[in-house]
């Protein structure tokens, strides 16, 4: 069927060179896949993209087995146009300040490896924020392997609205939140080229209608693949948090996580040690299952800040599986929450102030 779609899709018109759009390569990628067309475009940024995206979807629903058509926007740099400068070939830089965003402060909530409870830290720092008044969104960037829709209780939630104001995020206990969890089945995978996932976290950024909130977290995928870089170069965030356990084989893959933002030139606002230690639910006595201290040990080293020690309990399992954050509750867990988004806070608020000035008497 894509072979179809592909023909289709060739015999609209490229504005700039007139020949079709596969022939002019001005697509990154076309497949269908459970009736759904998704068409990854290479738009230029001094054309009417949009008149083209409407052409694309009507051509796209011709085909048979098509569905419902999702058309992914990536800008690519008319000929003759310079290249941004960079320091070092290769080295991919983080988005201009001043370029658009779509919230007050953006956090990035990473990790070097999967297994380390990194969404939940995500969803738990937003929760503990909201408990405290502030607006508060999540970009689900995780497109291999959502979580956030599971653990807000969004996971009946299918398919995003499109309004004049863009897509309309969903909305859990007054946090706002897109993930590519809303248009994937359960238990479908995401077979996406590097383009594609590119330009589906683009989309997600630039067009989502995030009401202005005063924290956006970016809920990465564990790595350092297409869906980091594209972020960097997609807006500037105020700095990235780092989830990690005790253990030495995580912190290994820690650093990886930190030297990425490092080379985007994000600020590293802090780690946090998840699964610290077990609270048996009968007595409370503290068990160290995976050690306890790595993380501590590791940000005094590298001379980042350490936001906290967040402990594992059966409540925590048990309302991440629910869809209710620990954090809007309380109790011990919710508490280590709360201490390491407000840390966070300030951690940002000091990679926002400007160097000092030296004045140097002559």
């Amino acid at each position: 069927m894509s072979d179809a779609l592909l023909a289709r899709l060739n015999k609209i018109a490229d504005p700039a060179s007139g020949q079709g759009l596969v022939d002019a390569e001005r697509l990154d990628g076309a497949v269908i896949d459970k009736g759904v067309a998704t068409i990854v475009l290479k738009a230029n940024a001094d054309e009417d993209s949009a008149t083209l995206k409407a052409r694309i979807e009507a051509a796209a629903q011709e085909v048979d087995g098509v569905e419902r058509v999702r058309v992914i926007t990536t800008i690519q740099r008319s000929p003759g146009s310079a290249a941004p400068a960079s320091k070092s070939a290769g080295a991919p830089r983080q988005a201009a300040a001043d370029s658009p965003r779509p919230a007050k402060r953006i956090i990035a909530v990473a990790a070097g490896k999967g297994g380390v409870g990194k969404s939940t830290v995500a969803a738990n720092l937003a929760a503990a924020l909201a408990k405290q008044g502030l607006r508060v969104a999540i970009l689900d960037a995780d497109i291999y392997g959502p979580s956030i829709p599971r653990l807000f209780g969004l996971r009946d939630i299918k398919g995003l609205k499109k309004t004049d104001k863009g897509i309309e995020p969903a909305e859990s206990h007054g946090v706002r939140i897109v993930s590519m969890g809303f248009l994937s089945k359960p238990g479908q995978p995401v077979v996406w080229r590097g383009p594609m996932v590119q330009g589906a976290i683009q989309q997600f950024l630039n067009e989502a209608d995030w009401g202005d909130p005063d924290v956006l977290f970016i809920d990465m995928p564990p790595g350092t693949g297409d869906a980091q870089l594209a972020i960097a170069q997609t807006v500037a965030i105020d700095g990235a948090v780092i989830a990690c356990t005790p253990q030495d084989l995580a912190l290994d893959d820690a650093r990886k996580a930190i030297g990425m933002f490092e080379k985007t030139h994000a600020p590293i606002l802090g780690l946090i040690e998840n699964m610290s230690v077990f609270l048996c639910p009968h007595c409370g006595e503290p068990s160290e299952i995976f050690g306890h201290g790595g993380a501590r040990a590791e940000a005094e080293a590298i001379g980042v800040p350490f936001l906290g020690e967040i402990p594992l309990t059966i409540e925590l399992r048990e309302r991440s599986d629910s869809g209710h954050p620990v954090a809007f509750g309380d109790g011990p867990v919710a508490d280590a929450f709360a201490r390491a988004a407000n840390a966070m806070l300030v951690s940002a608020d000091e990679a926002r102030k400007p160097p000092p000035d030296i004045a140097f008497s002559s």
